[in-house]
């Protein structure tokens, strides 16, 4: 039974999220522009680049939509993979502690599926390029974090983050109601 609710919350939220508007229509997960632009946003957006910023944003919610409905296979196969001890671990922990064991299982290979994705998706926009550049000279000045100098790289750990926390409301929706699920 536990099994069976697991794989169902994890399809739901792969099937909402896996489809046009499932990031860029949802205000809880559409990924924003990095931190670094959004400060320089109004800035560019004077300077004519309004409109180069929104293809931004619609790309990279576009390249998450796109690569979460590979995030299936991995997280069929860490249910399949469960062990006695996980799942006691899930039935006695908190409402998101299966989401949790998800995350664990799944974040490192899900980031490694996800990156040609979303690198193929936000190529297409010239700003992602611009953005990279600029941001690697900045960390090696020590003024980013080495994750934060890629557009690829935020845009895949927000995608992750986003279906995360979709799985969580679905788990706590499971939890709330295990017989109507």
């Amino acid at each position: 039974g536990l099994k069976l609710a697991l794989e169902r919350g994890a399809r739901q939220a792969i099937g909402q999220l896996g489809q046009v508007n499932g990031y860029l229509g949802n205000e809880k997960v559409r990924i924003p522009l990095p931190p670094q632009l959004e400060d320089g946003q109004r800035l560019l957006r004077r300077l004519g680049q309004g409109r180069r910023l929104d293809e931004l944003v619609t790309s990279m919610n576009r390249a998450a939509e796109d690569a979460v409905p590979m995030a299936q296979g991995l997280m069929l196969d860490a249910v399949r993979g469960m062990s006695i001890e996980d799942a006691r671990r899930i039935l006695g922990g908190d409402e998101t502690s299966a989401t949790r064991f998800f995350a664990d299982k799944t974040r490192a290979p899900l980031t490694q599926q996800f990156l040609p994705v979303v690198t193929r998706t936000t190529d297409k926009v010239g700003l992602a390029s611009q953005y990279n550049r600029i941001a690697q000279r900045a960390a090696g000045l020590g003024l980013l974090r080495p994750e934060e100098a890629s557009i690829q790289q935020y845009v895949t750990g927000k995608a992750l983050d986003g279906l995360y926390l979709v799985m969580g409301e679905e788990e706590r929706r499971i939890r709330r109601d295990p017989v109507g699920t």
